[in-house]
Formats: structure tokens, C-alpha cells, sequence
């Protein structure tokens, strides 16, 4: 197996067995976010969606850049952290578009259809034309060609496609930020930060054009779920 499968593999396996990111814990953290803010419309969630996953990349980015300008931890360990925080930023991603998917009513229970969310958001423009590529059609939201069932055949190709295409153009985008936040002396941390938050706009910019604007309205009260709340939350 190369490096690409690999990493392929390392991607596919987060995506299906993480397990912030079954559809019973994404659709418990959209409900948790109602319960606290019970008078916020979709949109107003979808917002602060957008906003805590942006406050969480950039936190990440900064900390990992800032390592390498601690004394002791040296190359290899601050490779380390860059690597358990690229993992940190695709779960991120992950949770955040798949949360936005639930505010819409996409369903994110199949593995298949998450990986596919998951990675055309990731992908945006480039994840669009694999999506409508496969399922025969064009939309302006390209992100609910998904909410429907497509045959398992079709979905499994178009997920092979977008993994593939998704390995090649981040690992591209993150290489040039990732020795950026190997950087001493504090430089590290600043580029760390700045370029996570911006890989992260592209992220919640991708997900307001897969997706569209956030119904206006709930369509399943959080009243319909009054198990999904843990006690205390």
C-alpha cells in the first residue's frame, strides 16, 4: 500500500468509525445547540455552527504552531502534533458539515451518504461536478443530490472519485501551512492560525453553496426527541 492509499484509507476509516460522526451523535449535537438556544431560528444555528467550528480550527492551528517554538520538543514531536491536528481539522470539518446537513433535514445515518457530504463540501466546486457527474444532474445546491437514494453502486463509485480527488487537493493546500507551523519563535503559531481559518472559510463557504440557504423554519420540533438529551445537558 503507498503513502496515497494510506492516506486514503486513514480518511475513509474517520469518516466511518468516528463516532462524532454517527448519525445518532451528529443529530444529538444539532439538538443539544436547539435546547440552548430555543428560540434561534435554522439559519441562526447554522451560524453558529459556522462559527464554533471556525473559533475550534484556529485554536487548533495556533496551538500546534506554537509547540515549535517551545524548548525540548523539537522537529519530530512538533511533526507529531501537526499530524494529530491535521486529523483534528477533518473531524472538524466532518462533524461541522454533517451538523449543517442535519439542520436541513439530510438524513447523515448511512456511512456512504456522510462520506459523500463530507468530502464534496471539502471539495466545493470540484466536489459539485463529481456529484452531478454521477447522479446525471445539475443544482445550484448540489448538497441535497444526496438527501435522495441513489443505487449503492452509484454512491460507491462517486465516493472513490471525491476520496481520491480530495487526498491529491489537500494534501496540496495543507503542505505549504503545515511547514509553515513547524516555524520557531512564535511565527509558527500566527501562520498556523491564519491559514487553518482560512482553509476553514473555504470549508463553511463550500457548505452555504452545497446546501443553500437554512429552511425557515424547523420542521421536527426538539420536543419529537426527548430522549436524545442526556440528563444535565
Amino acid at each position: 500500500m503507498n503513502i496515497t492509499e494510506r492516506v486514503e484509507s486513514a480518511i475513509a476509516s474517520l469518516l466511518d468509525n468516528g463516532t462524532r460522526l454517527q448519525g445518532p451523535a451528529v443529530e444529538t449535537y444539532v439538538s443539544r445547540l436547539r435546547r440552548a438556544h430555543p428560540d434561534e431560528t435554522p439559519q441562526q444555528i447554522v451560524e453558529r455552527l459556522e462559527r464554533m467550528f471556525l473559533t475550534a480550527v484556529t485554536g487548533s492551528g495556533g496551538a500546534v504552531g506554537a509547540a515549535a517554538a517551545v524548548p525540548g520538543i523539537g522537529t519530530v514531536g512538533s511533526i507529531a502534533a501537526v499530524s494529530a491536528e491535521t486529523a483534528f481539522f477533518l473531524e472538524a470539518s466532518a462533524l461541522f458539515t454533517l451538523a449543517v446537513a442535519s439542520v436541513h433535514g439530510i438524513p447523515v445515518e448511512n456511512h456512504e451518504r456522510r462520506r459523500a457530504l463530507v468530502l464534496s463540501v471539502a471539495l466545493g466546486a470540484a466536489g459539485m461536478e463529481i456529484v452531478e457527474k454521477a447522479v446525471g444532474t445539475t443544482t445550484k445546491n448540489w448538497g441535497l443530490l444526496l438527501s435522495g437514494k441513489l443505487p449503492a453502486q452509484t454512491m460507491t463509485g462517486m465516493n472513490q472519485t471525491l476520496l481520491r480527488t480530495f487526498v491529491t487537493k489537500y494534501a496540496a493546500k495543507r503542505s505549504a501551512l503545515i511547514l509553515g507551523k513547524l516555524v520557531p519563535a512564535g511565527i509558527g503559531a500566527a501562520i498556523g492560525s491564519m491559514g487553518n481559518r482560512t482553509i476553514g472559510k473555504g470549508v463553511v463557504a463550500n457548505a452555504r453553496d452545497a446546501f443553500g440557504p437554512a429552511p425557515a423554519h424547523w420542521v421536527i420540533t426538539v420536543e419529537a426527541y426527548p430522549d436524545a438529551y442526556p440528563q444535565g445537558v
